[in-house]
């Protein structure tokens, strides 16, 4: 009977482990998977003007500040591959989006990153522009973290900072839809994704027992994502047409 005991619970520590290995995939990849319908759309489409290119901007800077305060706070080794996975999903988007815009630009003008005009902040014309940003903006967290790593309040910092620009992430696309009066151009499976993943990752934060941060963000992301939701409801024709 002990024996048949035994096996049983082994059985479920198996299944049980097989569960914590699929959740932990889903977790690094599965941040990434919302993009490939808008990557696709925006290849098909041949226009950038749908999607924000700050959605990347935001990402980009929550997932660097993470990986410095995972060096400050080693947390779960899903959530830095999932920060390097997703880095490098945002430069492929921008990358695309820069060719794009190459492709489509009718003025001569050119506007770079070394300029150090703010008026142009983030509409650079160059995807190396964008990866400069980058290298400039992790020299001076690993600087920071290299000089305040024993602070507690500094490591804490870079976590709460980060998680802020993460739940921020649907807020540029928030706002492009408001200033274009439409959707257009935005993949819906896109924002679909966003929710089903902010739903799967806030609870595996929950489960997890993560830092407080992280499912606060999920909870603010959630909030947002049917928000942008709500967004292509009303947008919608059949919608403005019963609104009159």
């Amino acid at each position: 009977m002990d024996i048949e005991v035994d096996i049983q619970e082994e059985d479920m520590e198996g299944s049980w482990t097989l569960l914590s290995l699929l959740a932990s995939c889903v977790m690094v990849f599965g941040g990434a998977l919302p993009y490939v319908p808008q990557y696709q759309e925006i290849q098909r489409s041949s226009n950038t003007e749908g999607f924000s290119t700050r959605v990347c901007l935001l990402l980009l800077i929550a997932n660097i500040l993470r990986i410095f305060f995972w060096i400050g706070k080693q947390f779960e080794l899903t959530l830095l591959l999932q920060s390097v996975v997703m880095i490098s999903t945002m430069l492929a988007m921008l990358h695309l989006c820069c060719n794009i815009q190459q492709a489509n630009r009718v003025s001569t003008n050119q506007h770079h990153f070394t300029d150090l005009d703010l008026r142009y902040f983030w509409s650079w014309s160059a995807f190396e522009d964008y990866l400069l940003f980058c290298f400039a903006f992790t020299v001076l967290c690993a600087f920071l973290t290299l000089l305040l790593l024993d602070s507690v309040l500094f490591v804490e910092g870079l976590g709460s900072l980060a998680v802020l620009f993460e739940a921020m992430l649907g807020v540029p696309q928030l706002l492009q839809n408001f200033h274009n009066h439409s959707t257009r151009g935005m993949s819906v499976k896109m924002v679909l994704l966003w929710t089903a993943g902010d739903i799967f990752k806030t609870t595996y934060f929950v489960t997890n027992h993560s830092p407080s941060q992280f499912w606060v963000c999920g909870a603010v992301q959630i909030l947002i994502d049917m928000a942008i939701l709500l967004q292509v409801l009303f947008y919608s024709q059949d919608i403005r047409v019963k609104l009159g």
